[in-house]
Parts: C-alpha cells; structure tokens; sequence
C-alpha cells in the first residue's frame, strides 16, 4: 500500500492561492479552478482524482472564495476522509469538513433530535448481525451463519432502497436480488429486526441517515439551518450512492447548484448494497450547465498494467461500459503481467508465495506486495502457503495501526517525554528529534536492528521502526520547509492528528485482502488468483448486469498493481482432481499473442514444477472415515470432513500445542510457521508412530519433517522434549528470514 511515511507527508504549505495549483497536470488545474455550478469529474484509477478534488477546495480557500466551514466533503470510508482532512490541513485548507456519509448525518441528528423529538438520540446498535439473530429466533426461522450474513445484507439493502418490510419481496423480484432464503421469511425477519430495535430503544446505520432524511424534509426550520451552514459540497466515489444518499445529499443542496461528484462507473463494485452508478450517469441530464472534466492521466501503473485494463474494458458491455475512460500511463515501462496455469489450488498458492518469495528477495518490501482473491474463503490456502515460505502476511481489516497496544504505549512515553522536557534522563544524550525518539522507543522495545524472523516480537518491533522512521521524516521535513526544528510535543501533535486521521504508518507484510476490500487501495505488486469460471465472475452472478459488475471488480483488481501483475487459476479444486476448470472468461483476448501483452507460464507443466525439487502429483484425498473426496483446503488437511467424528487426542493436542509456542517462540517465528492449527489437529487425530506416518500428513513437509520430525513423534509417544537449540544448526532463525522454503 502507499507508504504515509514517506516525506511527500509534511511538505510546505503553500505560500499563496495560485501555489496551490502547482504540479497539476492541465485537467486537474481544470477541475481545480472550476469553483463555480455544478461540476462533474470522470476520473479513471490512479489519476489523481484525490489529489485533484482537494486542491479544488484548497484553491478555492486560499483564493477567499470558499469559507471553509462552509465546504462538505462527503466520502464512503473512514480512511479516505481521514486522507482527504490530512490533505487539505497540508494545502493550508483546515477547517475543512471531510467526513462519511453516515458520520456528517449522525452530526446533524445528534445535535437536531433533542428539538425535533426530545431527550438524547437512541442508541446506535454496534452489532447488527446480533440483532437479525434474535429476529430471526422471534420469528422461529433457524440461519447457520453465512445465511444470517446474507439476511444481514438484505435488511441493508432494503433500508438504503427504502423499502418496508411489507414492500421487500416485490422489490427483491423487481431488483433482480439472489435471496438467500424466501423472501417472505426475510420480510418477516426484516420486521421482527425493526420492533426489535424500537423494543430497545436502538437504531442502526441506515436509520442515521433514513432518520436525517426525515428531518430535514419535515421540518424546512432545520433543513434551511443545514443549508446556512454548508454552501459547497463535494463527493468522492459518487459511482457508489444509494438512493438514499442520493436523497440526502439533495436535501442538504436545496435549490442549490454548488456540487462536484467525482466517480468512474467502471469501478461500480457495490450494487449487491444498493449501489448505483446511475447518478453519475445521468448527472449532465440533471445539471445540463455542469462542468464536465475526465481525468485519463495514470499515474499509477505501468503502461503494461494499464494496457491490460483497458483491454478488459475494451471488451464490457452495458451503459457503464459506454462512459468508461481510455486510461494513458504516465510512468515508464515495466514487466509485463504474468499469466499462470496451474494443476490445483494448493499447487496455485505454493507457486503464488514462490513468486512473491522471488520478489521480497529482489528488494521488493512485503507491504507492497498483496494477494488479492474473490471470496474471503479463499485466503486459507495462501495464508499456509505463506506461512511455509515464511512470509509476514496481514489480513485487510486487522487491527488499526494507532489501537495496537504497543503504539498506544508508545504514544503514552512519547507524550509524557514532551511533558517531560530537558527533566527526562533518557533525553540527556539526545540533541534531535528523531534521537529523542529513539531514545524514548528504546525503553519500549525499539532497537536498531529487527529481532530475527517474524512473530509478535518482530510486530512490535515493526509498530516501533515504523514510528521513528515517521519522526526521522517529520523532522527532515519541516527543517527543510524552512521551519524551526520540531519538538517533541510537535511530533506528538502530529502523531494525534494523524491518529484521528487514521493515517498509519506502512507496516511491513504481504496484505492477503478480497477484491472489493482492496478498492481503493495500491500496492507495487498484486496477485490477482483464482480466475476461474464460478469464480470470476462468481457463479450467482447470472445477469448480463451482474456478469459486467464482476468485470468491473476484475478491472478494480488489475488497477491496483503500480508495476508487477499476476493473474493465475487452478484447473482442479484439489491435487488429482480432474482438470474440469476454465480460465475465466474476462481473460480471454487479452493473453500473450492478442490484443493485451503478457506472458503465460505452466510452472514447469500445468504449474508443477517437474524434478527433484518439484511438487509431485498427488491423487485425490479422501476422508478416512466415510471415505467421500475432499476437496476443502482444511478438510484436506485434517483428512476427514469437518462434520465425521473425530478421533482427537486432547492431551496430546494440547503438548502439541505448548510445544510449538515454545519452538515458535525460540525460532522468533509466529506459531503457524512451525505448523498450523489443522496440521496439529491433524497429528493429534492419527497419532503417527513413523516418519512416514508423520510425513503423509499434510502440511508435514520434508524440512518440516527433518526439523520437527523427531520432537513430534515423541510427543507422539508420549515422551517429554527439551528444546536443543544448538540441534538446529547455525543461523536457523537467518535462514527462515531469507527466504529458503519452511516445506517442500
């Protein structure tokens, strides 16, 4: 993803109005200086659509145009108007509100409701999905959990639509919706979830905005406060509003013309929620006066990727395909995308971590590289495969960077140091910022140098690096602005803001992520998997409207990638499975000798590697106790389906268990790199009294056998181990972390 440490974080601020617009190529200077009426921005991916948007605000600030108390900046995640706030403060725009949807709605509800109805606004329900549980128990209807999901994204779907209970199954039919159960049952849920939160005094996201819709129209006191306050409106990622967003955002215009909308209807990937890139579309026939302004400019991807992208798109249909945007790279050539074939998806995934172990080698920094799939059930295979390889991975949506413990203990020392001044003794020997910092850190756990391998320790020590390497940039930028040297309590300022921001610092780690989680971000490198028919596009996806949806995630996808693309499918679910699968189809015309340029590998055949240190052929696992084929990554490895009995040894489980926190934690590795959960329980089930017996397993590998193999089976046999340290060898620790694999 894209470092924030880097120094293009604290540049100057601008000296004047017209500085603003320095470094706009000529379509955002245009998008930047039309301050005045409706204007609407076509802005393809990596373009600088960002960029473009708050230097319009900023410019119109700086040059007494706009007050900026007066400007709304809406977007749809947390993350991007924290950006975008950081942006503006740096533009010399502060004051500036830049928030979501949902977040300036509950604003206005929070402080209007004791006048329009009386007392504090009901609570927000934090946990949804518990709710329509007890709803659907109310209604004597039983979900397993992807079904309470789904029904979960019914109700949502239907209240940013603003559809009632009694109205859902016609406007399901209507819509077209693949319904997870019958649509009467989920009406009936959807209304019990709705007395529910009127029992318990709640309300939930939707009805933010649905209860600020209400206001604003039945009462026109407030709606004319509202208007008084915000004059100018920008919103980001308007391919992507609902109708009821939509309904807000006029009720927040009035009779006014002020609004910028900036969207591109081939990243429309958010239909299933409501969706519509029919706003965007039909905003000239709305605003015939409006300015309109395409950015084509890519200023993220290689002309490789870019070519590859519009090829895609080259071949979409339907009236988003009509108005997509011809992308032109402004970077230097690169590598061409690489295309891979392979037997199965565990072969997929080995071949996948071997290639992103060659890039790590190769300088590429693990951050940078992401493993991007369709369905989040499709990680587990390659988080193993990582883990063998030894390869950091974090998975998008973990922790926020400033809430993980150790940052927060950081920022505690950090701030009672700045209290502290010229009385701190760690700051005795300390002349500048950044070795105050370090000073400070190192009572906390920073060193100079990383601990060896991965793990907890190495996390907190990568949260630490990444907070001086922050204090280094900081410091170095503000000297050259011209500015006094920055303080301590300067630093803790600006660590707060970007806090509030959510503006974190790179962490080191290969991000493992879904398509439409990784949408709106960008990494050097990305490993677009599992592109198969029923896969990409998903199965359910039937409509000629849905297929172009899932084309347009692919294209999301490929948009990511700044320089290294790979796109890579399996041909069978499990080793020995019959070859039955097809490339998707949105690949086809696009690989080597047609229209887009790329290379196909077969990974040595199909994507097994042949020879001695090759991946052999494996015929189909079966359940060992009904015998059935497996074909589920952790069903495989446990070798029973997840609902046969089980045969687990507890005790031994639990040894096996306390053994490998102890060697992970000798090794300085996580606990998955010596074995998985499923790899212990699978050991524990069959109890091995051999090598062979012990290497049959999966997930118990040559090296993995080699190394564990004697410690395991006596544990196996009921023996106590003592760790020998020195049975490892020379620079075991150094040898995970350069990249030699954790299995064969």
């Amino acid at each position: 993803m894209t470092s924030v440490t880097d120094t293009t974080l604290f540049p100057a601020v601008p000296d004047s109005a017209d500085a603003v617009l320095d470094g706009l190529d000529p379509e955002q200077r245009e998008v930047a200086t039309a301050l005045h009426g409706p204007v609407c921005v076509l802005a393809g991916a990596g373009t600088g659509k960002t960029r473009a948007i708050t230097h319009r605000i900023a410019y119109g600030v700086r040059a007494g145009i706009l007050q900026p108390a007066s400007v709304l900046a809406v977007t749809f995640t947390n993350r991007a108007a924290g950006e975008m706030r950081g942006r503006l403060r740096q533009l010399g725009a502060a004051g500036v509100q830049a928030r979501t949807f949902h977040s300036a709605a509950l604003r206005q509800l929070q402080y209007f409701w004791p006048r329009v109805v009386g007392g504090e606004l009901p609570r927000l329900a934090e946990r949804k999905i518990q709710l329509v549980a007890e709803a659907a128990a109310r209604t004597r209807i039983r979900l397993d959990r992807n079904e309470l999901r789904d029904v979960t994204g019914e109700i949502e779907w239907a209240k940013v639509t603003q559809t009632v209970p009694e109205d859902y199954p016609a406007a399901a039919a209507k819509a077209g919706r693949e319904v997870p159960r019958d649509p009467a049952e989920i009406a009936g849920i959807y209304g019990a979830y709705e007395q529910l939160k009127r029992d318990r005094g709640s309300i939930d996201f939707e009805d933010v905005l649905l209860l600020t819709v209400g206001v604003l129209e039945d009462r026109p006191d407030i709606a004319d406060q509202v208007r008084g306050q915000y004059q100018h409106f920008v919103v980001d990622e308007y391919q992507d509003v609902s109708p009821l967003q939509q309904r807000l955002l006029e009720l927040w215009l009035g009779d006014r013309d002020s609004l910028c909308v900036v969207g591109d209807a081939s990243q429309t990937i958010y239909s299933f929620t409501g969706a519509t890139p029919d706003h965007l579309l039909n905003f000239r026939t709305r605003h015939p006066n409006a300015t309109v302004v395409k950015l084509i400019r890519d200023y993220r991807s290689t002309p490789q990727v870019v070519h590859l992208a519009n090829g895609l798109l080259g071949q979409a249909r339907g009236r988003a395909a009509e108005h997509s945007l011809e992308l032109v790279s402004q970077r230097d050539a690169g590598p061409e995308p690489i295309y891979a074939e392979f037997a199965d998806e565990p072969a997929e995934a080995e071949g996948t971590a071997r290639s992103i172990r060659g890039l790590l080698d190769a300088g590429v920094p693990a951050s940078e590289i992401a493993v991007l799939y369709r369905v989040n059930a499709q990680s587990e295979v390659y988080e193993q495969a990582l883990a063998d390889q030894g390869v950091p991975y974090q998975m998008r949506g973990a922790e926020r960077f400033f809430e993980r413990p150790e940052v927060r203990e950081a920022g505690v020392a950090l701030r009672g140091a700045a209290r502290a001044g010229g009385n701190d003794v760690l700051l005795d020997d300390a002349d500048d910022l950044a070795s105050q910092v370090r000073a400070v850190l190192a009572a906390s756990g920073w060193t100079s140098e990383p601990p060896s391998g991965s793990g907890a320790a190495r996390d907190r020590w990568e949260s630490l690096a990444a907070l001086v390497r922050l204090a280094e940039q900081f410091a170095t930028a503000r000297i050259s602005a011209g500015a006094p040297a920055p303080t301590l309590a300067d630093l803790v300022a600006e660590l707060d803001e970007r806090a509030n921001a959510q503006h974190a610092p790179t962490i080191e780690g290969v991000t493992l992520a879904s398509l439409h989680a990784a949408k709106g971000l960008e990494w050097d490198a990305v490993f677009l998997v599992g592109l198969t028919e029923g896969t990409m596009p998903i199965t359910y996806a039937r409509t000629d409207e849905q297929i172009e949806e899932e084309r347009r995630l692919l294209y999301v996808g490929v948009t990511r990638a700044r320089v290294h693309l790979a796109l890579s499918w399996a041909l069978s679910r499990a080793p020995g499975g019959r070859a039955s699968r097809r490339p998707s189809r949105f690949l086809s015309g696009l690989g080597p000798g047609s229209a887009a340029t790329g290379s196909r590998t077969r990974g040595g055949g199909g994507g097994i590697e042949r020879g001695s240190g090759g991946r052999k052929r494996r015929g189909p696992v079966r359940c060992r106790v009904c015998g059935r084929t497996l074909t589920d990554a952790g069903e495989m490895k446990l070798m029973r389906c997840e609902g046969c009995p089980s045969d687990l040894d507890e005790a031994l489980y639990e040894r096996l268990r306390e053994w490998r926190m102890k060697e992970a934690g000798a090794l300085g590795q996580p606990a998955y790199c010596v074995f998985t959960d499923k790899t212990l329980m699978a050991i524990a089930e069959a109890v091995p009294d051999s090598e062979s017996a012990l290497g049959s397993i999966s997930g118990v590998g040559r090296r993995k056998l080699d190394r564990f193999g004697a410690a395991v089976l006596a544990l196996c046999a009921g023996e106590e181990v003592a760790r020998d340290a020195a049975a490892d060898g020379p620079g075991e620790a150094a040898e995970q972390a350069s990249g030699e694999p954790a299995d064969d």
